[in-house]
């Protein structure tokens, strides 16, 4: 077993993904990781140790049941948490589904919800609690809307602090 020191990012992509593809590239919730990556690049201390790059590579056509999900739960197994990019343009995707039910629900791994759409707290919550419109993000991924009662979840801004 590996090290739980990593930081397991999910993120919507169209499928199938293929990390190559300019399509992909540009997908605003792949973009947002991405920039995370980039952040850690330029800046050793940042908080973000990728754990996407601890396994092998998946490829487009892989198979999902024999390649690409145990890779994607060896990754969650050896993370810490799970870093959720949750935007407008977020779908309820098959790996994101799995990505978060195996993360909360086998794993238990606590959440830290990035909003790209949002740049300050007051965005996110004020004296009356999280605001509507990121209460109707949530409804865009069902299984984190319905599981995520189940471990630590800390809701974020998309911004470099």
């Amino acid at each position: 077993m590996g090290y739980r020191n990593g930081n397991y990012c999910a993120f919507y992509v169209d499928e199938p993904f293929n990390q190559n593809n300019l399509g992909a590239a540009s997908t605003p919730d792949f973009v947002t990781y991405n920039l995370l990556k980039a952040w850690k690049g330029e800046d050793s201390t940042f908080p973000f140790i990728d754990s996407h790059n601890k396994n092998y590579n998946v490829r487009d056509g892989s198979d999902w049941e024999k390649t690409l999900k145990p890779r994607l739960r060896e990754r969650i197994r050896n993370s810490k948490n799970i870093v959720l990019v949750l935007s407008d343009i977020t779908r309820n995707s098959r790996a994101l589904k799995e990505e978060i039910d195996y993360g909360i629900n086998d794993q238990g791994l606590p959440v830290i919800v990035i909003y790209p759409d949002f740049d300050s707290k007051a965005d996110i919550a004020d004296s009356n609690g999280i605001r509507k419109q990121v209460r109707e993000l949530w409804d865009l991924l069902p299984i984190f809307r319905d599981n995520m009662h189940k471990v630590p979840t800390i809701h974020v801004p998309y911004r470099k602090t």
